[in-house]
């Protein structure tokens, strides 16, 4: 348990960032999860209509840092080359 006003008033500061965050990190993957769906069904119109939301959400994430800039580059870089196979 924290002993000082600093330490309680940052638990409660960390707790609520960590929901933020949970938030933030479901929205990203369930966008993921869509495009995927959409890879596999062979949907390539929706799935290119789909990456600039999935670009803007992870960059965002990135730039708040739940998640690293490289990772977020990675995911797209990777979801954009297998629908371009398509």
């Amino acid at each position: 348990m924290p002993n000082t006003k600093s330490a309680i008033r940052r638990v409660r500061r960390v707790n609520k960032q960590t929901s933020v965050n949970r938030i933030r990190k479901s929205k990203y993957k369930s966008i993921i999860k869509g495009i995927s769906l959409l890879i596999t069904a062979k949907k390539k119109n929706e799935a290119i209509k789909l990456l600039p939301k999935l670009n803007s959400q992870l960059m965002k994430i990135a730039k708040v840092g739940v998640i690293k800039k490289q990772t977020a580059s990675r995911k797209i870089s990777r979801l954009t080359k297998k629908i371009n196979k398509l």
